[in-house]
């Protein structure tokens, strides 16, 4: 009982404020023009947001911890030579792979030569600067003996060079670890790709051969001169690719990511514009009808002008309060069509259930009565959903700002709708009372007035006047409307045809059969290339590096960062056995080879193990350049102690997988926990991947639940609670299947895919809860007959959204990027999961599942019992007789 006082209440409260909002409608169709213009001129101040990992990378992981305590032990930016890393190496750098189209050996006399020509170009750039011209040299990272840091595969190349010129044949480059002139064993597991070896693991060929160039960013001038180098480092790259044709060189620097993710953004400009010119032209046609006095050709195109100063106005705000810019706003938009539109809609379609004989400002309170409380609830429901989702519980940073934002425009949105909107339609509403054209405004003459007039002209001017109409067409004045007609006289009747249903019913299991399919193979993707545009350098450049360099993983720093016995044999079999099972950069094993090889014990005693290390192994050329990986300490008693140390590791991978290696990465912490060596392992692409899974489950999660408790709680609010369970089981059944046709349709769990799932809970239930709302609520007939009903009255504004939305999502599949294909993809299935629920499965299945309906016989009484009488007429022209039948 309390329920329906309080539906009653609050359809009241909604019908006075749609009297009011018609007795003002000039304050309140410009107020939000005014607001909007005002709030839109903050686009002076529009920023876009430069950092990615500020963007993608968790806000609070261990992974940013353990960087904060390796760069106070050991530079990052010193060190980042050292810690390879695919995409995410720190600093400025600039990075080619080189490699030929037909396979040929980049390590014989041709591909050589060129390769260090290459070099020797890069090495040469110059950046001019008032008064002096910076090259590598200025702004390199440099190494102990002040010269540039350059990667050890060019020395190699070099030393295979001259090996050549001197026709020496005993030069031989090993795989994964090699030797230099100088005696120093390196890493070149990623300098060398698609590698064939020959016995003893000695290269017999390689496929592709990377350089990389290290730059200093250690004020703004240096930052500002090296960006600038990489943008000279990546012209020469392209200007070298033309003048060698026969082989194909992938540029990249510490810009490309951010570009490449930023480049979305300018690309889909013109898509956009066709998306929202196909939009117009679709709302346009959803709302016209033959009946030139009752087509609402404007109000469709009002709906659109409605969420347009809605995003302004949000836009406007955004400016104000300091936030920046990102390609993952793309989605803003679309989620704003998808609930704007069914609201705008809705109210259009209770418009024409309203007399005509009745005020416009009666109608407007009527509308207002019937929509505004469901348009309510499910705005209620988006702001609860993304609220949660901009709340500090979000760890990324891109899906916080994203809801944050979608929360400001979604609630514009709302009071935009009801007083621009409103006030739009109570401006139709007069030119429908006064009998005026609905495009030109003009009166329309009467059809009498129109016999003289040619066919095109009658045609325009085609109007049913209410005189002509009878009080049993009153009602059907609007089912010349195309949708209306269709979804009365046939769809409905056929969809709950006794033949229909099981085959809907099949389509349904076949339907949940390969979403399970999808859902068991559901991976998190946190690979950084799929949220850039194609067909740019990162795309190239990572496509590249899969294909020859996935052999070995991302070089993984190991860091022992308190003191320990290393001259204990116990503590050397421990640390050795840590590292057990991977490629070794290690000055510890170095220096253990480097005893044994002088028939020296292991097991020295501290100050002996100690001396030798400082004295003897770092003075050999070979292994000085170790020291970098050791900090010694001395204390009061002049004894010297290693405090700290470091080693690199790398893992052979069948491939450079993201869960593989941060499955390597919680192996490696796991293992830090319980060994008596206290160790951090550490690599810069750690700070994406680490709790990447339930930081990207986070906001879907909470959402989740925010919805689930709504639901629950709103089961004591609305009229029954039977509506609650029906949109419950909907939403569970959309969202499990638009999960697991999004992995069937090779769309992993990333980012912008959260983002959309979170949107699709919304979604579900702005078109469902209407429909759901209208069949429970129905007495007295059938389940068939009120879901019927059901579709007669909210039908028309399903599909009409429906259709504008698609043809919104259309353009947006022909963007070149990875990112708008993530959208297209997710928003696709949504809608079309969505429609499919709202048209085919919940009309069938409410025909034979709860609520039921049963029909009330009224048992007639005496004093209801109707009178008739019979009167007998003769026809005096013939012998007819008729009997008349009257009641009285």
């Amino acid at each position: 009982m309390l329920r329906q006082v309080l539906h009653r209440g609050l359809r009241t409260c909604f019908s006075r404020l749609g009297h009011f909002i018609a007795s003002h409608p000039v304050f309140f169709a410009s107020a939000p023009v005014l607001i909007s213009i005002l709030l839109g001129a903050s686009f002076s101040r529009y920023q876009v947001e430069e950092s990615v990992e500020h963007l993608l990378a968790p806000q609070h992981s261990l992974a940013k911890i353990e960087r904060n305590l390796v760069n106070s032990l050991f530079p990052v930016n010193r060190s980042k030579h050292r810690l390879y890393s695919d995409l995410q190496t720190p600093g400025r750098y600039g990075r080619v792979i080189v490699t030929s189209f037909q396979k040929a050996n980049m390590l014989d006399q041709h591909h050589t030569d060129l390769i260090l020509k290459l070099h020797a170009a890069v090495t040469r750039i110059q950046v001019p600067r008032p008064g002096f011209n910076y090259t590598f040299a200025h702004i390199c990272i440099l190494n102990n003996d002040k010269t540039c840091i350059v990667d050890d595969i060019v020395h190699v190349l070099e030393e295979l060079k001259n090996a050549r010129a001197t026709n020496r044949t005993n030069f031989a480059i090993t795989y994964p670890i090699t030797h230099l002139k100088d005696g120093r064993a390196v890493y070149n597991g990623h300098q060398l790709g698609g590698v064939t070896v020959h016995s003893k693991d000695r290269v017999k060929s390689a496929e592709a051969v990377q350089l990389t160039y290290y730059l200093q960013s250690i004020n703004s001038l240096n930052d500002m001169v090296a960006e600038r180098w990489e943008s000279s480092f990546c012209d020469t790259v392209r200007l070298f690719q033309k003048s060698n044709s026969k082989v194909k060189i992938y540029p990249y620097t510490s810009s490309s990511l951010r570009e490449d993710f930023q480049k979305t953004s300018r690309v889909s400009e013109r898509y956009l514009v066709t998306s929202l010119i196909l939009v117009v032209t679709m709302a346009i046609l959803c709302c016209s009808m033959q009946d030139c006095v009752r087509s609402k050709p404007w109000l469709g195109l009002l709906g659109l002008v409605t969420i347009t100063l809605a995003t302004l106005t949000a836009a406007g705000i955004i400016n104000l309060t300091g936030g920046k810019y990102n390609s993952t706003f793309l989605g803003v938009p679309f989620v704003m069509l998808g609930h704007g539109l069914y609201g705008t809609f809705e109210m259009l379609s209770s418009w024409r259930k309203t007399r005509e004989d009745q005020h416009v400002k009666e109608r407007t309170a009527a509308v207002y009565a019937d929509s505004m409380l469901s348009f309510s609830l499910t705005t209620a429901m988006y702001l609860v959903t993304f609220g949660i989702g901009a709340s500090p519980f979000t760890n990324i940073e891109a899906a916080r700002i994203f809801c944050c934002n979608s929360c400001i425009a979604i609630f514009f949105n709302y009071l935009y709708v009801l007083s621009f909107y409103g006030s739009s339609l109570v401006f139709t509403g007069y030119i429908e009372n006064n009998y005026q054209h609905s495009i030109f405004c003009r009166k329309v003459p009467k059809p009498e007035a129109l016999q003289e007039k040619p066919a095109w002209y009658r045609f325009l001017l085609t109007a049913r006047f209410s005189e002509d109409t009878t009080d049993g067409e009153e009602a059907n004045t609007y089912e010349s409307h195309l949708l209306v007609c269709f979804l009365k006289r046939y769809y409905c009747d056929w969809i709950t045809n006794t033949y229909v249903k099981p085959f809907v019913v099949l389509f349904y299991l076949i339907y949940i059969s390969f979403a399970l399919m999808g859902y068991l193979q559901v991976s998190e993707g946190s690979d950084l290339s799929n949220i850039v545009a194609t067909a740019t350098q990162t795309i190239e450049y990572t496509t590249a590096q899969q294909k020859y360099f996935s052999n070995y993983s991302p070089v993984i720093g190991f860091y022992i960062y308190e003191s320990i016995e290393y001259w204990n044999t116990s503590v050397q079999e421990d640390v050795l056995e840590y590292t057990k099972g991977f490629v070794r950069i290690s000055w510890f094993e170095s220096y253990l080879n480097y005893l044994r090889k002088l028939n020296v014990s292991t097991g020295l005693p501290k100050k002996n193990f100690t001396d030798m290390l400082r004295n003897s192994f770092l003075k050999a050329p070979q292994f000085s350049h170790f020291q970098e990986d050791i900090i010694f300490s001395k204390k009061y008693n002049d004894e010297v102690d290693v405090v700290a140390s470091r080693m690199f590791l790398v893992a052979k991978t069948m491939e450079t997988n993201r869960e593989e290696l941060y499955d390597l990465l919680e192996t490696l912490r796991r293992l830090s926990v319980t060994s008596k060596v206290k160790f951090i392992v550490f690599n810069p692409s750690f700070v994406y991947m680490d709790r990447y899974a339930s930081s990207l489950g986070a906001p879907l999660h909470n959402s989740c639940i925010s919805a689930l408790f709504l639901l629950f709680f709103s089961a004591f609010l609305v009229a029954d609670s039977l509506i609650n369970v029906w949109l419950t089981l909907t939403v569970v059944s959309v969202e499990f299947g638009v999960i697991g046709f999004m992995t069937l349709w090779k769309v992993e769990l990333d980012c912008i895919s959260v983002l959309c799932l979170i949107y699709g809970i919304n979604y579900t239930i702005d078109n469902c809860a209407p429909l759901l709302s209208t069949f429970v609520l129905g007495k007295d007939f059938t389940r068939t007959k009120w879901v019927k009903n059901a579709l007669e009255v909210h039908g028309v504004a399903i599909l009409q959204s429906y259709l504008c939305y698609i043809v919104g999502l259309i353009p947006l599949a022909a963007v070149p990027s990875n990112l708008t294909c993530t959208l297209f993809r997710c928003l696709f299935l949504i809608a079309f999961v969505t429609f499919f629920h709202c048209f085919a499965i919940l009309p069938v299945i409410l025909t034979f599942l709860p609520p039921s309906k049963k029909k009330r016989k009224e048992k007639k009484n005496p004093e209801n019992r109707e009178e008739i009488e019979c009167v007998e007429m003769v026809d005096i022209d013939s012998t007819r007789v008729v009997d008349q039948i009257t009641t009285v």
